[in-house]
């Protein structure tokens, strides 16, 4: 197997430019966005439709007051035609009337509207009245005897409102006739409409003033009610600026409206999240400061002490063991970034994508080759005949497996195997990545604690820092898999039992034979 190297760029500019690009782009979206004031948008959707549904009730308050205003007037032009109509008789097939003076009189006796009456025979010639009365639509309208009907019409260039009805001349003969053709005099009644508009003009009046009155009173008693109840929010705001920068204990809601709540929920779930977050930081610090005193503290006594010597082996000798500290104190250095860096990448910050398992492990694999060269162990790999998808964070995977294949060359003897394996369960829907080794293994009750930071198995006489699982644990938690610690199966029967440590990730669909891929 061929040994390739791949260069990564270093972690710390990698989180340093993150951030900068992070933050960049958070300014240049919070200067896009406008602010919106919640008590401007609530008076607009209260006062908007106000303003609006207030001309729409005087129009329907019109309407209203002139229908309320017909029907009286209407009543007694109704009284007028008929009054008339009780004149009308045929006497020898001719149309006479018998208005008298104070009938004629009723007709006139309006001071404001102006009065018209009109009588047709049945063959419509005008037998009394005004001939300039218009005729109604016979057509739309077909005449019905005795029935009173309205309409508005035009005398004069004037509009009227003309009550008409059919007199059956049959039922007023003095001398009754042999013929039963219909035969129908025509009566309307029309009168002007001042008196009409009068009465819907002081019905608008005694409806609109009060409104005029009623409208500023609602506006200022909806200003008060929003100001009232937006006040919690303000009382809110006040309670989080009093509290101290380091105060991340959560907001009380004891006092906070109903509906608020859930507002209230989310920034003590982000006050949670943020309190965790710094105390990581915290203990991120704490731990690197503890753990680089003491290659720091070997390397500066090597230094001191080769700049005491005068033997040039004792020099060459401290110089090795300065080397050999610096390279630890580099590897921890690696591993404290290594993990901070896990602990703080989400979802969120770095969306998961497509990989293929098998080929991301055999690219780390390669890494590996001279140093189990090195070691005299035989490193192995085994993938399926199939494409094995999951959705992963490539860089992070591949930190995993470096770990797990450092544990396993670290603690197999010269002349052991390990092996890194890819296999899939489809009727599950399961990926695994397994690295397993013929070692010493890990007993039951340590399983539980090898994933602890700095944790180290008592006896052990290999060098590490302790946080290689612990890097591992955390990676394995940002894709939602599961890690197991076995016995190594294929060493059943001898005298270590090995190591298994099994990751199970989500299969992806799509997954195909080998033969298919193009």
């Amino acid at each position: 197997m061929p040994d390739t190297h791949r260069q990564h760029p270093p972690t710390v500019d990698v989180i340093t430019l993150d951030a900068i690009d992070a933050e960049a782009a958070a300014t240049a979206h919070a200067e896009e966005r406008t602010h919106r004031s919640l008590f401007g948008e609530i008076l607009d959707w209260m006062l908007v439709p106000l303003l609006l549904l207030w001309p729409l009730s005087i129009a329907i308050t019109y309407l209203v007051a002139k229908s309320i205003a017909n029907e009286p007037f209407d009543r007694a032009l109704e009284d007028k035609v008929t009054v008339v109509a009780q004149q009308v008789k045929e006497v020898n097939g001719r149309v006479i009337t018998r208005l008298t003076g104070p009938a004629t009189d009723i007709l006139h006796a309006d001071d404001v509207d102006n009065i018209y009456y009109q009588i047709l025979d049945s063959r419509g010639i005008m037998v009394e009245g005004d001939p300039e009365m218009p005729l109604p639509n016979e057509e739309s309208d077909p005449p019905q005897p005795w029935a009173t009907k309205f309409r508005y019409d035009f005398v004069r260039n004037t509009e009227v409102r003309i009550a008409y009805m059919y007199v059956d001349l049959h039922k007023t003969q003095v001398e009754p006739q042999l013929s039963i053709e219909p035969r129908l005099a025509l009566v309307q009644v029309g009168e002007t409409l001042e008196k009409r508009s009068q009465l819907v003009n002081q019905i608008i009046k005694g409806v609109i003033v009060p409104e005029f009155i009623i409208l500023p009173v609602a506006l200022i008693l909806v200003w008060f009610a929003l100001t009232r109840g937006l006040r919690p929010l303000a009382e809110l705001q006040q309670r989080i600026r009093e509290r101290r920068p380091d105060d991340l204990s959560p907001i009380d809601s004891g006092y906070v409206p109903e509906e608020i709540l859930p507002l209230v929920g989310s920034l003590n779930d982000m006050l949670e999240r943020l309190s965790q977050s710094i105390k990581i930081q915290k203990r991120f610090i704490a731990d690197a400061a503890h753990q680089m005193k003491t290659p720091l503290a070997g390397m500066r006594m090597q230094s001191e002490l080769a700049l005491r010597q005068t033997d040039q082996a004792e020099i060459h000798k401290s110089l090795e063991q300065l080397a050999k500290s610096s390279s630890s104190a580099t590897r921890m250095v690696n591993q404290l970034l290594a993990l901070a860096r896990a602990e703080n990448q989400t979802p969120a910050t770095k969306p998961m994508q497509l990989l293929e398992l098998s080929e991301l492990a055999r690219d780390t694999l390669q890494n590996w080759v001279q140093t189990s060269f090195n070691k005299k162990i035989d490193l192995g790999f085994e993938q399926p005949d199939y494409t094995v998808l999951v959705k992963g964070d490539a860089t992070m995977l591949q930190e995993l497996l470096n770990n797990l294949i450092d544990n396993a060359l670290n603690y197999t003897p010269a002349g052991g195997q390990a092996t890194v394996r890819v296999r899939a369960d489809e009727t599950n829907k399961l990926a695994f990545l397994e690295v397993e080794d013929n070692g010493p293994g890990i007993a039951a009750h340590e399983r539980e604690h090898i994933f602890e930071r700095f944790y180290r198995i008592l006896g052990s006489n290999v060098e590490g820092s302790g946080l290689g699982l612990a890097i591992v644990r955390e990676i394995v938690q940002q894709h939602e898999a599961e890690i197991e610690i076995l016995n190594n199966p294929h060493c059943s029967g001898q005298k270590s039992p090995g190591c298994l440590v099994r990751v199970t990730l989500h299969l992806e669909p799509n997954t195909v034979p080998l033969d298919y891929i193009i």
